[in-house]
C-alpha cells in the first residue's frame, strides 16, 4: 500500500517507519526540517521524503495525492500551553483539507485515552484533534493509548531520572493516580497492523498493557529491575506548579513538558473502548518486561529514537537549515587549531563522535554541569538531555545542550548549535583538515552572534573560561584514547 506517515521523525514515526518498509508499503515519510532526518538510516526505493509544515498551507502542495493510508502522528506537547490547543487545531484543519485532495481510505490517528469527564489540557487537545480529524471524508481509525513505555521515551526516561536520582521522594499526590502503560513494541503492532483493516474504520479504541498500575508503582517497579531500593513519601500540599518544577528539575524533561505532565496526571488512563485486542491480537508485554526490553537496547546501542531529538528549542522553531551556514560578520570566534600525526585520525574522529553525554567535554566537565544547572535555572534544557547513542551522531539530533546541524564523517566535520538560554546564537564546529603526507589538523571554532549590549557584555564574561577550556578541550581531543 502507498502510506503516508506525518510525524516521520517523531519518536513513534521514527519507530513505526522501518516497520512499513519491511511490510512492503510505499511510504511518503513528512517531516517539518528535512534536515533532522536521518535519510542514512532507511535507504530503501519504496521510500519518499518530503519537508512539509501543516501550519503552513502553502508547503502542503507538494504532498502525494496518490495515497492509501496515512498517519496522523502529530503533536505539540513541548509548545507554550497557551499555544497548545491553537496550534493542534489549525494542523489538524490544514491535514484535513489536505487528505480529502487525496484518494485514501483510512486515516489513523494514534492520540491519547481520555475517558475522563474532566481532562487536563493536553488531553481535551488531543480530543479536539481526533474530533477534527473525524470530520474528514477519510474513514477515521483512533488509538488511543496510555502511557508508552520504551528506551528513549518520555515517560521512561523521566521515570528513570527520577529512580536513579533519588533514593527517597517526596512526591506529589497524583503519583496514587492509576494509569495502563504499554511497551512501544504493542503501540507499532497495533498502529503496523491496523493499515487497511476495514473493522477498524470509524473506530476508537483504547490501547494499554496488560496491568493497571499507580505512578508510584511504576516507579517502584522500575527501581526493582534496575536492582534499587527507593522510597516514595505521598504528600497532597504540593501544588501543580511545585510539581512542575520539581519534575523539571530533576528530570531531563522541558519546563512546559512538566506542566503538561503534571496537569495530565490528575487523569487516570485506563482502557475503557475495548475491543482492539481481539482484532489484532498479540502477546501485551508487561511493564516489567518493558522495561528490560528498553534497557537491553540501550546496552546494545541501539535506541532507535528518542523524544529529545523532537524538542527543538532553538528561537521561534526555526528550520535548522536557518542555522547551518555559521555566519562570519558580527560575531564573535574562539579558534583553535592543533596539529597531530596522520595515523591518528580515525582516533581523533571518533572522539570527537563521542563527546557530551558521559564521555563529557574532555575538559572541566564540571563546569560544564554548573553551565548546565545555570540554564535550567533560566529555564533551558541544561545537560541532563546527554545524547541518544554512545558513539554514533546524527543531524537533528539533541547533545547535552547543543543541537547537531551537521554531522558528516566522511568530511570529519560536526557542527552544533546551542539550544541553551544566550543572549545571541552561538555554534561549536570541529573539523580535520589533512595538513600534509604525514600531518593532519583540527580545528575548533566556537562562534557567537551577540543580540545587543547583553550578548558582548555576556561573551567577555566568559571568555576567561574559554581561554583554558578550549584550549584543554583540543588538546585532550587530541590525545585521549580509549
Amino acid at each position: 500500500m502507498k502510506v503516508l506517515l506525518t510525524g516521520a521523525n517523531g519518536y513513534i514515526g521514527k519507530r513505526l517507519l522501518p516497520i512499513l518498509l519491511d511490510k512492503g508499503h510505499e511510504v511518503t515519510a513528512v517531516v517539518r526540517d528535512i534536515n533532522t532526518f536521518q535519510n542514512n538510516t532507511f535507504k530503501s526505493e519504496r521510500l519518499r521524503i518530503f519537508q512539509a509544515d501543516f501550519l503552513k498551507p502553502s508547503t502542503l502542495e507538494a504532498l502525494p495525492r496518490e495515497i492509501d493510508v496515512a498517519f496522523y502522528l502529530i503533536h505539540s506537547l513541548s509548545n507554550n500551553a497557551d499555544e497548545i490547543s491553537k496550534m493542534e487545531r489549525s494542523i489538524a484543519e490544514n491535514f484535513v483539507n489536505y487528505i480529502d485532495s487525496t484518494n485514501a481510505s483510512q486515516v489513523i490517528y494514534l492520540g491519547g485515552i481520555s475517558n475522563d469527564d474532566r481532562l487536563s489540557e493536553h488531553l481535551t487537545s488531543r480530543l479536539m484533534t481526533e474530533s477534527i480529524l473525524s470530520n474528514s471524508t477519510i474513514p477515521l481509525t483512533v488509538l488511543r493509548a496510555a502511557i508508552i513505555i520504551g528506551s528513549g521515551g518520555a515517560s521512561f526516561e523521566i521515570i528513570r531520572d527520577l529512580v536513579e536520582k533519588l533514593p527517597v521522594m517526596v512526591a506529589p499526590k497524583w503519583l496514587n493516580t492509576k494509569c495502563q502503560p504499554i511497551g512501544v513494541r504493542n503501540v507499532i503492532h497495533y498502529l503496523s497492523e491496523s493499515i487497511g483493516n476495514e473493522k477498524l474504520y470509524g473506530k476508537t479504541f483504547d490501547i494499554g498493557g496488560p496491568e493497571v498500575l499507580t505512578y508510584k508503582e511504576m516507579l517502584l517497579k522500575f527501581a526493582e529491575v534496575r536492582g534499587m531500593k527507593r522510597y516514595i513519601l505521598t504528600i497532597p500540599v504540593m501544588t501543580p506548579r511545585l510539581s512542575s518544577y520539581w519534575l523539571y528539575f530533576v528530570t531531563s524533561t522541558s519546563y512546559q513538558i512538566a506542566i503538561n505532565l503534571v496537569d495530565s496526571m490528575k487523569n487516570e488512563v485506563i482502557v475503557k473502548k475495548k475491543g482492539i485486542e481481539e482484532m489484532i491480537p498479540q502477546e501485551l508485554m508487561s511493564y516489567k518486561d518493558s522495561v528490560n526490553l528498553a534497557f537491553k537496547r540501550i546496552e546494545q546501542n541501539m535506541v532507535v529514537s528518542s523524544w529529545i531529538d523532537t524538542q527543538i528549542n532553538h528561537s521561534e522553531q526555526k528550520s535548522l537549515n536557518h542555522y547551518i551556514q555559521v555566519p562570519q560578520h558580527g560575531t564573535f570566534k574562539d579558534l583553535k587549531v592543533l596539529s597531530f600525526p596522520k595515523t591518528n585520525s580515525d582516533d581523533v574522529l571518533e572522539n570527537i563522535w563521542s563527546i557530551g553525554g558521559d564521555r563529557g567535554w574532555y575538559y572541566g566537565n564540571w563546569l560544564w554541569k554548573i553551565r548546565g544547572y545555570l540554564d535550567k535555572l533560566a529555564g533551558g534544557v541544561g545537560l541532563r538531555r546527554g545524547r541518544r547513542s554512545p558513539n554514533k551522531i546524527n543531524s537533528g539530533d539533541s547533545l547535552d545542550f547543543w543541537r547537531v546541524l551537521l554531522a558528516d564523517k566522511e568530511e570529519k566535520r560536526l557542527l552544533l548549535f546551542a539550544e541553551m538560554k544566550l543572549p545571541g546564537d552561538a555554534w561549536l564546529e570541529f573539523k580535520i583538515i589533512s595538513k600534509d603526507n604525514e600531518q593532519d589538523q583540527l580545528v575548533q571554532t566556537a562562534t557567537f552572534r551577540p543580540i545587543g549590549l547583553l550578548g558582548r557584555l555576556y561573551w567577555y564574561a566568559v571568555l576567561p573560561f574559554h581561554l583554558f577550556v578550549f584550549r584543554n578541550m583540543i588538546k585532550n581531543l587530541v590525545e585521549y584514547r580509549h
